[in-house]
């Protein structure tokens, strides 16, 4: 059974795949009128500034360790090398956890979004949980095939978002309003709930990590993951910046809050028919669904490369790090996803759980949590990896010995074998503080996320004993692999368990790459 995957994105792709998972207009559509009620200001571009800025000081030290980390597992193979075996274990039970809640909130959203649009064009009334199950077996065919064919779905949805965001913003430009500097104020920005305001404009940013999860369907991942993860960031901070200065000044800077509070969900599409034409309204709310869908197959592809990772690290049955013999992707372990998510569905709606006041705003609330933990852990883990590195780190492309953790083809001459340097290290550090600042604000105010302190407690227990399962429940680690990921401790035992062991995929070597990191 192969095991290697068709390496057929390239940094277009990988791109389209995380902006996708964003959802750019149902972030501008739904996500601009929270930032505005949460904060109670209108310095929502100066927080989506904020933002993107911590995530591109965490992005460096991010694509400075991607060379050492080659597995898709991302943040949980990041932590597995910086921070050891148990952390990472736990990090990957997280990240299961938290991208299957939020996989599913979507599903259950979009059913609800999906189900309206049909009652408004035909008068048809169908229940949400109907409509989210065909959406379900949808997304489950795109994935069970190859990357690429799911790449062209959310391609041509994203373009078409974009688009729609574009045109709202040129008509915001043609429609002669007041373009006002205010909320580029930090006075502003700081009146209010700032902290609220910073968390949801950070939320806009998930699926961040899906340019590191991609990377054995990448054409040259040393290469393509560092500029995806930059192009990514960079494109949907500026997008979101610019549109949300552009919706408050269309909306009005002294009636936006007042626009936004009466009518959230569709104080948006009101300004899109104004700006544009009266038939912007049916086009945004189609995209809304589309976009929906969207970022619900770009996080159904995110669990699918976890599992097919842990599958192949042994960490899961092996069956689940197999590659369909024709489509050439983790068939298995997406058909996983299929089943989980339908039976989470399933269970949600037999207990008669509100689809979006109750599935979504909790799932979607301990998914968030979840997320955001795992990128402040994420930065912790390179800090220690990059620090610890010296000169006289010999290690070879695939050697095991010293973290149990095959580095990548080309790493050592990637990275020099040298210890990250005093700007990755600084940058890296500042981006953490930036996402455990964030982290602390969401802990703060998960009681208003998910509906109560009781309700809190609850989700905040499932996500520790998530980590804890993970952490205790793995298997044991190598003979002789340092527990705690030190690359620099290596013994004969070690040296030796690492020359006994085989690659984690199945082969010799990385047949697209030479052993000095060249493309063959």
């Amino acid at each position: 059974m192969r095991t290697e995957m068709t390496r057929s994105l390239g940094v277009a792709g990988i791109v389209l795949m995380v902006v996708a998972a964003a959802a750019p207009i149902t972030v501008v559509i739904a996500n601009f009128p929270l930032i505005l009620l949460e904060s109670g200001s209108i310095g929502a571009p100066l927080m989506i500034l904020a933002a993107t800025l911590i995530l591109l000081l965490f992005a460096v030290g991010f694509t400075w360790m991607t060379p050492h980390v080659p597995d898709a597992g991302a943040f949980y193979a990041y932590v597995h090398q910086g921070l050891g075996r148990r952390a990472g274990l736990g990090t990957a039970a997280v990240a299961l956890l938290s991208y299957v809640l939020l996989t599913v909130s979507m599903t259950c959203y979009l059913g609800v979004q999906a189900g309206n649009l049909l009652a408004l064009w035909t008068g048809i009334e169908l229940p949400w949980w109907l409509i989210s199950a065909v959406m379900i077996a949808v997304v489950g065919v795109l994935a069970h095939r190859r990357i690429d064919l799911s790449a062209a779905v959310l391609g041509v949805v994203l373009v078409l978002e974009i688009l729609a965001v574009l045109a709202i913003d040129l008509g915001v430009l043609a429609s002669g309003r007041e373009l006002t500097p205010v909320p580029f104020s930090p006075a502003e920005a700081l009146s209010g709930a700032p902290g609220l305001g910073l968390l949801f404009a950070f939320l806009g940013f998930f699926g961040f990590e899906a340019t590191a999860v991609f990377r054995h369907e990448a054409r040259d991942p040393l290469r393509t993951i560092p500029r995806a993860t930059y192009v990514a960031v960079l494109l949907i901070g500026v997008l979101y910046t610019v549109s949300s200065w552009l919706v408050i000044s269309g909306l009005g800077a002294e009636d936006v809050l007042d626009a936004a509070a009466a009518s959230p969900d569709s104080v948006v599409v009101v300004l899109a028919g104004d700006v544009v034409a009266p038939i912007m309204r049916d086009v945004t709310q189609v995209l809304v669904v589309t976009s929906m869908f969207a970022c619900m197959l770009g996080f159904h592809n995110i669990v699918s490369r976890y599992l097919f990772t842990l599958g192949r690290r042994g960490v899961l049955p092996s069956a689940l790090g197999q590659v369909h013999p024709v489509h050439r992707a983790p068939s298995l372990a997406s058909l996983s996803v299929t089943g989980i998510t339908a039976v989470i569905v399933l269970v949600s709606a037999l207990a008669q759980l509100d689809p979006v006041v109750e599935i979504y705003t909790w799932y979607s609330g301990l998914g968030a949590i979840g997320v955001i933990a795992m990128m402040a852990l994420t930065a912790l883990a390179v800090l220690r990896f990059g620090g610890r590195r010296d000169s006289g780190d010999r290690s070879a492309p695939g050697d095991h010995s010293a973290t149990g953790v095959r580095s990548a083809p080309g790493a050592a001459r990637a990275s020099g074998g040298r210890r990250a340097g005093a700007v990755t290290l600084a940058a890296t550090g500042l981006g953490g503080v930036g996402l455990f600042v964030v982290l602390g604000i969401s802990l703060a105010n998960f009681p208003l996320m998910v509906g109560g302190t009781v309700a809190a407690i609850v989700c905040a227990a499932l996500l520790v004993g998530a980590f804890l399962l993970g952490a205790v429940a793995g298997p044991t680690r190598s003979a002789g692999v340092p527990e705690d990921g030190d690359a620099g401790a290596k013994t004969s035992a070690g040296e030796a368990a690492a020359d006994a062991e085989v690659p984690v995929d199945g082969e010799d070597e990385d047949p697209e790459f030479t052993s000095d990191g060249r493309r063959r």
